[in-house]
């Protein structure tokens, strides 16, 4: 005898802030899906990561936060509370560490609210996890999330996973004039962070030029949001000759067209950036490029994937600019040392020219 789902029975996920966690919070909503298959799973996240949520399995709906960023909006997060009062919710893992969001599933009478620490979010985050030192990395620091707490995470992790439908990116390549019959390599060179995090354009230009000689009818495309678009225009103009096959799309392309594309590209190069992930969760291959930050805190996890750090003295610093000024975590970066890990992934192998 089979039973109607309590249609009442819900679990809420509210979603971090930054498209790259946003992916490395993946598994844990596999976790929670295996533990209760029958329960639906919900996301509340801010608008820009919404584009990732719509590509993991597990999510059921997706609701879009209504608050500007680092605004407590104490009155709309007290008005939003009430509808998902109505929507009536288990539990709510809440991923940022911020307050605010913790108000949220505290407001709207939520009966476990779990999550860390955070800003001292005591009572309002009523199942509470510590953060272990030295730090986790990003995919079990969200994990362990589905555990009670000091309970260790079973066996290994399965990496973040993204879907995306073939017929999506057909539609995407015709409309920006990307022929996906042709090798696609896929370059990154913004990082919305902060500039601490980019290798300079100028590399990006050379590294380029490398590529279109090396592989016959490749196609290079410079991704990133409209902030990005002054430095692809940057990494053009280092390109050369080269430069017929090289296009930039930043600032021309949603983050729903990114990910199509990424879906089909032969090889990504990346800075620490959402694209980045993104890229990985699709299971490309990569060539990630750390300066100010952790390569072993927000690895690239696809089943090919090359990390650059110089692993300098002064880093990671984890901050937005240099804070000595030189900068020379990704200025001795060589372009040579980039191209002796993106040309062994280089698709088809075959063809690439000697």
């Amino acid at each position: 005898m089979t039973t109607e789902r309590d249609e009442r029975d819900r679990t809420l996920v509210i979603s971090p802030n930054w498209i790259g966690d946003a992916v490395m919070a993946q598994p844990l909503l596999r976790l929670l899906k295996q533990a209760h298959p029958e329960r639906a799973i919900d996301v509340l996240a801010p608008p820009q990561v919404v584009p990732v949520w719509r590509r993991i399995q597990e999510a059921d709906d997706i609701l879009v936060t209504p608050f500007r960023h680092r605004a407590l909006q104490l009155g709309e997060r007290w008005r939003y509370a009430r509808i998902l009062k109505e929507r009536g919710y288990s539990d709510a893992y809440v991923l940022p560490n911020t307050l605010k969001y913790a108000l949220i599933p505290w407001l709207a009478r939520i009966p476990r609210r779990i999550g860390y620490k955070g800003e001292m979010r005591y009572g309002m985050v009523n199942v509470m996890h510590h953060d272990e030192k030295p730090r986790r990395s990003m995919v079990p620091f969200y994990a362990a999330l589905a555990r009670e707490p000091e309970v260790p995470l079973p066996g290994k992790l399965v990496r973040p996973y993204l879907v995306v439908g073939g017929e999506e990116t057909e539609q995407v390549g015709k409309r920006l004039g990307v022929d996906l019959s042709r090798p696609l390599v896929a370059f990154a060179p913004g990082a919305e962070f902060g500039i601490a995090k980019r290798w300079p354009p100028a590399y990006y230009g050379q590294l380029a030029a490398k590529v279109v000689d090396a592989v016959p009818g490749v196609q290079v495309v410079l991704l990133g949001s409209p902030n990005d678009r002054e430095t692809c225009d940057q990494v053009l103009r280092h390109v050369g000759v080269a430069g017929g096959a090289v296009r930039s799309l930043a600032g021309l392309t949603s983050l729903d067209d990114a990910i199509a594309l990424l879906a089909r590209a032969s090889a990504v190069v990346s800075n620490d950036s959402g694209l980045l992930h993104i890229a990985s969760a699709l299971n490309r291959p990569v060539v990630a490029l750390y300066g100010s930050t952790d390569p072993d805190y927000a690895p690239p996890l696809s089943e090919v994937a090359r990390t650059v750090s110089l692993r300098l003295e002064c880093s990671p610093c984890r901050k937005r600019e240099c804070p000595l000024g030189h900068h020379d975590c990704m200025n001795k970066m060589s372009v040579e040392r980039v191209w002796s890990e993106l040309v062994p992934i280089l698709v088809p192998a075959s063809a690439v020219r000697a």
